[in-house]
C-alpha cells in the first residue's frame, strides 16, 4: 500500500506545470464594470502605458495570463471577458462588434484610461477593429492575431473555407443540440484549429467547457457569429467614412493557420502593417506557443517606447 501511495506521489510530481491553466499574478485585481447594457468582468494589473487584451471564441480573458504576467512588468494590463462570455453578463443582444466596441470604451472610461494599445485574438480582433475604427485617437498600437475581420480584405473568399462552417451555425435548435454537450462541440475547434491538439491541455479544455456551459454562454457564442453580416456592413461603413486605420498594426498568424493571410487582410484596412508568424502553432497561439507570441507582441509594443 505504501509503495502504491509513493508511486502516486511520484506520478503527481511528474505532471508538467503546463497541465494547469495559467494563473494571473496575485497582484491582478478583478472587478465588474457595468456599461453599455452589460456587466463586463475585467482583470487589471501592473503600472505603465495601458494595454487591453481581447480574447476570442472558445476561450475567455483567461487565455492571456502568460502574456499579462509579462506585460504587467511595465504596463497597466486590462483583460476583459467579452459580453456574454466568461464571467461577463449574458445579455440577449448587443453582439455586433460595434456595440462591443462600446463595451471596451466603457471599461476604459471607468478605469480613467484615455489611450491604450490593443492586443486581440479571434473575435477579439473584430471587437478591437470596431473600436479602433470608431476611436482611432484612443489606440496607440494594435495587434490582431489569427482571425479575419468581417467585410475587410478577402472576407468573402475566407467565408468559403469549409473549416469555417460554424460561422453559419446557430439559432435555438443548435443551442438545444449542444446543451449539455458543450465540451464535445468545443473540442472540434480546439482539435481542428491546432497544429498539435495536445498543446491545448486537458485542464484548459475542462476550464473553458465549464465556462461555456454557464447559462446563456452558448447563446452568446452563437450570437457573436450571427452578427457577422452586420459587422461586415459596419466595417465597410467605417472605412468609407474614415479611411484606413493609421496606427501601427502587427498582424500575426499561426504558422499552421492564417499565417501571412493576416497581414493581407489588414493591409486592405490599414496603412502601417507589420506581418508576424508564430512558428509551430495553429490558431490557439497562447496555448501552442505562448513564449513566441508574447515575445513578438512585446517587441512590437516596445517600439513606441
Amino acid at each position: 500500500m505504501l509503495k502504491f501511495v509513493f508511486a502516486l506521489g511520484i506520478l503527481a510530481l511528474a505532471v508538467p506545470a503546463s497541465a494547469q491553466v495559467p494563473d494571473f499574478p496575485a497582484s491582478f485585481k478583478t472587478q465588474e464594470i457595468t456599461t453599455n447594457g452589460a456587466t463586463i468582468h475585467v482583470r487589471v494589473g501592473g503600472d505603465g502605458p495601458a494595454v487591453v487584451l481581447l480574447h476570442g471564441y472558445g476561450e475567455t480573458g483567461d487565455m492571456w495570463a502568460p502574456m499579462a504576467s509579462d506585460l504587467a512588468r511595465d504596463h497597466k494590463v486590462i483583460v476583459p471577458d467579452l459580453r456574454g462570455l466568461g464571467l461577463s453578463s449574458k445579455p440577449q443582444a448587443g453582439f455586433d462588434k460595434k456595440t462591443q466596441a462600446g463595451d471596451v470604451a466603457g471599461v476604459l472610461d471607468a478605469l480613467k484610461i484615455d489611450r491604450a494599445d490593443l492586443v486581440a485574438h479571434d473575435i477579439g480582433n473584430m471587437v478591437g477593429f470596431a473600436f479602433a475604427a470608431q476611436h482611432p485617437e484612443r489606440v496607440n498600437r494594435f495587434v490582431l492575431i489569427d482571425a479575419p475581420v468581417p467585410g475587410v480584405g478577402p472576407w468573402e473568399e475566407i467565408l468559403k473555407n469549409p473549416l469555417l462552417w460554424h460561422f453559419r451555425f446557430g439559432g435555438p435548435d443548435m443551442e438545444r443540440l449542444v446543451a449539455g454537450r458543450e465540451r464535445i462541440y468545443l473540442d472540434r475547434f480546439w482539435n481542428e484549429f491546432s497544429a498539435t491538439p495536445s498543446h491545448f491541455t486537458e485542464a484548459s479544455r475542462e476550464h473553458y467547457a465549464k465556462l461555456y456551459a454557464l447559462p446563456g454562454a452558448m447563446h452568446s457564442g452563437f450570437a457573436q457569429f450571427a452578427a457577422f453580416d452586420q459587422d461586415a456592413a459596419d466595417n465597410r461603413a467605417f472605412l468609407a467614412a474614415g479611411g484606413k486605420l493609421s496606427m501601427p498594426i502587427l498582424a500575426i498568424g499561426g504558422e499552421k493557420s492564417f499565417g501571412p493571410m493576416m497581414a493581407t487582410v489588414m493591409r486592405a484596412a490599414a496603412t502601417d502593417v507589420t506581418e508576424g508568424i508564430i512558428p509551430d502553432s495553429g490558431h490557439w497561439i497562447m496555448e501552442e506557443n505562448p513564449e513566441a507570441t508574447t515575445k513578438m507582441v512585446r517587441v512590437f509594443l516596445d517600439k513606441a517606447r
